[in-house]
């Protein structure tokens, strides 16, 4: 299998590693804004000796661990994801563990991410202990919170980003189940991290106050404030985010699919997301590959039965048996064609044979037949069926007379001979269940021949049955003389044989 068109390898993972790192470092600065906020305007502390004091030991603890924990954080993460990263480089189609990380990037970020604040929990609750078990419990509260809030964003970041990497990774086959969280969980996750943090944070005050913590009206409004403005804020944001990640698929999809209703068969949608939705994309793309393969089959049985045969047979079957029929037929036939063969180079033959079946389709299709089967250096044509044509017998007499003045026209290197009959035959599928043809077999098809062979030693080559220019239309008709009665080989029957009136006959 090819690899994915696009950008490199290298440049795919230049590109993640350079948005990556600064939206940790940004997501972190917004979980420690959040933690600030929540820590000087909403957890209700106790008394203090030294307020002041224990607030900056807590602000110096925080700059530092910060610092610590994002080059920690930034060097762990790039060991969990250097295979993805040699991966890309590579260019090489991924092993199943090189797609499994790919594919899970945003989830190990997110892990990185909450392990430095669950540490960040622990050192805090620690660091505040000795002070007040009551303190220590608010910061370490406080901080899970801000950790919490920072996760979603780090996740709905991680996976935004890595959009080219999971369908770099997709593009050599999707994984028979997700290997992300799907939209549910998505929507719960958001909801809880970007609102019901800060709906709890207002749960606790509530708590806290009905247990006698000291607070005043005018600390509980700017409490409530902060609170419904953080949850307002923030709960917005991730929720416009998810969603804007949820809806983009299927955006893609929407127009997909409108093309295809178009009949663009070559429509297509980029599979970049490793949950429910990643399959859904891969399924349009399966989806859309079989219409295009089940199209070319047709168009490729179009062209060795023609497209009302194809047509007929989608509708109602391929039963072997046929109907009888009113039809017209057309033969044409090389005079000389054994002589052209042992005097020219097959490859000489096969372009002079394709240029003059060339303008015998070109014709036929013009005047609403089509090719029944090509006999070497002869072709039989077929008007009114499978499918009925108003004047069956003047389109096949009008084809004839075209195609006797194309062929001397465009292929002057040879000659042939064309015969039009028409009346009543049998058109259906013959042979055996496992290997068959549509054709048509009676009189005409018999007739038509023998007028070949007959056309073929007169001026203008070309000659139809009288029986044909009675079936066909008044304007069609005039265009032909009747002539002599004539018995064809094989046929215990005279015919009246018919000449375009341009022609002598």
């Amino acid at each position: 299998m090819d690899g994915p068109a696009g950008a490199s390898g290298a440049a795919v993972a230049r590109r993640y590693l350079w948005l990556m790192m600064p939206a940790m470092v940004g997501a972190s600065g917004v979980g420690a804004a959040i933690v600030l906020l929540l820590a000087v305007f909403v957890v209700p502390t106790p008394e203090l000796d030294d307020p002041l004091g224990v607030l900056l030991v807590n602000l110096g603890v925080a700059v530092g661990y910060t610092a610590v924990s994002l080059v920690i954080g930034l060097l762990w993460g790039w060991r969990m994801l250097r295979p993805m990263v040699i991966w890309l480089r590579s260019a090489a189609a991924p092993t199943a563990r090189e797609q499994r990380i790919a594919l899970r990037a945003p989830l190990r970020v997110v892990l990185v991410v909450a392990a430095e604040w669950a540490v960040a929990v622990v050192v805090f609750a620690a660091l505040n202990a000795p002070t007040s078990p009551m303190l220590a419990a608010a910061v370490a509260v406080t901080v899970a919170l801000g950790g919490a809030t920072t996760c979603a964003f780090v996740y709905v970041l991680a996976e935004r980003i890595g959009r080219p990497v999971a369908a770099r990774a997709l593009a050599w086959g999707v994984p028979a189940r997700p290997v992300l969280p799907g939209l549910t969980t998505r929507a719960l996750l958001v909801w809880m991290l970007g609102s019901g943090v800060a709906l709890f944070g207002g749960v606790l005050v509530g708590s806290a106050t009905l247990t006698g913590a000291p607070v005043t009206v005018t600390e509980l409004a700017v409490i409530m404030l902060v609170i419904g403005g953080t949850a307002l804020f923030f709960g917005l944001l991730l929720v416009a985010l998810s969603a804007r990640a949820a809806a983009a698929p299927v955006l893609s999809l929407r127009d997909a699919v409108a093309r295809v209703e178009r009949g663009d068969l070559d429509a297509e949608v980029p599979v970049y997301d490793g949950s429910e939705l990643g399959l859904l994309q891969a399924g349009f793309n399966s989806m859309v590959a079989g219409l295009r393969e089940r199209e070319q089959v047709k168009d490729l049985f179009g062209r060795y039965v023609g497209p009302d045969v194809v047509a007929g047979a989608l509708e109602r079957g391929t039963a072997l048996g046929g109907e009888v029929c009113d039809v017209a037929v057309l033969f044409v036939d090389l005079v000389g064609s054994t002589g052209i063969a042992a005097s020219r180079p097959p490859t000489e033959v096969v372009s002079l044979l394709n240029a003059f079946f060339a303008v015998v389709v070109d014709v036929v299709d013009e005047h609403g037949g089509w090719v029944n089967k090509f006999q070497g250096d002869a072709a039989l044509a077929v008007f009114g069926a499978p499918a009925s044509l108003p004047d069956a017998a003047g389109c096949a007499l009008a084809a004839g007379r075209v195609l006797g003045r194309r062929l001397a026209e465009e292929v002057p290197q040879v000659q042939a001979g064309i015969g039009v009959s028409a009346g009543r035959a049998v058109a259906g599928h013959i042979g055996d269940h496992r290997r068959f043809e549509y054709t048509v077999i009676g009189d005409p098809v018999n007739e038509a021949a023998r007028l070949t062979e007959l056309a073929k030693s007169i001026p203008g080559r070309v000659l139809a049955s009288a029986a044909a220019v009675e079936a066909a239309e008044e304007r069609e008709a005039a265009r032909w003389r009747l002539g002599d009665d004539v018995s064809l080989r094989g046929r215990l029957d005279s015919t009246r044989l018919a000449t375009p009136r341009a022609q002598r006959s």
